[in-house]
């Protein structure tokens, strides 16, 4: 028995605690839901495997330098978040990967990105009244924008303690994208509605996108210059895309940047879950919340559309293409068009969608630096 006392004094048993073995079971669910039902699984996979690190008495990955000891190896991987490092570097990937066409071929679908911010704001409210202070509830209700990068970059200014569940919250309900919206969709629109057929679009000359890149990039950084990162690398990430000349430039942001990048930014946002910082109260109402936020969001956008007919009545918006004003790229926009699909199977949308997907990318990046202006992030 002496015997086996020391040799688990040699083992780190005896330092798993009860928490440690509850947020065991949460790595199980996430893993569940990244493996076997596909729900963002580039994502929630490494944030999976971060959180059960960090919930092991590991050595040598979480401890901060001590005197001439190094610190661990994820202490300074997360330096990318914690430096705002990684964030921008995933918006370089998705300009790189986005066609900003559909939007300057019809600019009105501005409008419906913006309208679908509507949920951050009502969220923002709602987390107030539920007893979060004003950063708290500026990350919490930033989930509503369904945009990961930007939810993990605000939460890191203004709420790092609490950037383990909104991590969760926004990348899962991305991934809930085609089950949440639907219904909403369905609910506040007419069959007629949603059979309608909106004009082909024009074609995008090459100096209209490179142009539009610079203009936005100005007016954005001018306007809400805390924004300046999120939106100078997606702007960044485009220009390389469209300008013809940057190839192998464009390939590498679309591959392997954003690869690496996912990889340890995911890992780094599960490292912050251990069980005393997730296992409270306060996370299940920011995972209730960001199901307001979405639901919000896209009620918002479809509203919109609905309300701009009025007004382009010989050239109306299909308002599911509202949906797409979050900013789950593609994804949002691939809803829409399944939904007119249901409608009409010859109606295509996915095209005039990712114009508002596109609005929506830009704004939630906007509203997040006004955020930080506004409350000193």
């Amino acid at each position: 028995m002496d015997a086996l006392g020391d040799l688990l004094q040699l083992t780190a048993v005896a330092s798993v605690t009860w928490r440690m073995a509850v947020m065991w079971g949460v790595v199980a669910a996430l893993l569940y839901l990244g493996v076997f039902r596909k729900f963002e699984p580039l994502l929630l996979v490494p944030i999976a495997f971060g959180a059960l690190l960090a919930n092991l008495p590991t050595e040598g990955v979480l401890n901060a330098p001590v005197g001439d000891h190094p610190g661990g190896l994820y202490y300074y991987i997360s330096q990318g978040i914690t430096l705002e490092i990684f964030p921008p570097l995933i918006f370089l990937g998705v300009g790189a990967l986005t066609d900003f066409g559909p939007l300057i071929a019809n600019p009105r679908t501005l409008l419906l990105g913006a309208a679908a911010q509507l949920g951050v704001f009502a969220t923002f409210a709602g987390a107030l009244m539920l007893g979060f202070d004003a950063s708290e509830a500026a990350s919490i209700g930033i989930i509503g924008g369904a945009d990961g990068p930007t939810s993990i970059f605000l939460a890191n200014k203004m709420a790092p303690h609490l950037l383990g569940p909104i991590a969760v919250a926004a990348y899962s309900y991305m991934a809930l994208v085609p089950v949440i919206q639907p219904p909403i969709m369905r609910l506040l629109t007419t069959q007629n509605e949603r059979r309608i057929r909106m004009h082909s679009l024009r074609k995008v000359s090459k100096v209209e996108k490179l142009v539009f890149v610079l203009i936005v990039t100005i007016a954005c950084v001018l306007l809400v210059p805390a924004a300046s990162a999120l939106i100078a690398m997606l702007m960044f990430g485009n220009f390389l895309r469209e300008c013809g000349v940057t190839e192998r430039l464009s390939q590498a942001a679309q591959n392997e940047i954003i690869n690496v990048v996912t990889i340890f930014l995911g890992s780094s946002v599960g490292i912050t879950m251990t069980g005393e910082r997730f296992l409270h109260a306060e996370t299940l109402k920011i995972l209730a919340l960001g199901v307001v936020a979405f639901a919000v969001s896209t009620a918002g956008g479809v509203l919109m559309a609905k309300l701009m007919n009025l007004f382009f009545r010989k050239n109306p918006i299909n308002p599911l293409i509202g949906s797409a004003g979050v900013s789950a790229v593609p994804m949002a926009a691939r809803v829409s068009q399944v939904e007119g699909q249901k409608a009409d199977p010859h109606n295509f949308l996915l095209m005039h969608a990712m114009g508002p997907n596109v609005a929506g990318v830009i704004g939630t990046a906007v509203v997040a630096g006004y955020f930080i202006a506004r409350l000193g992030g």
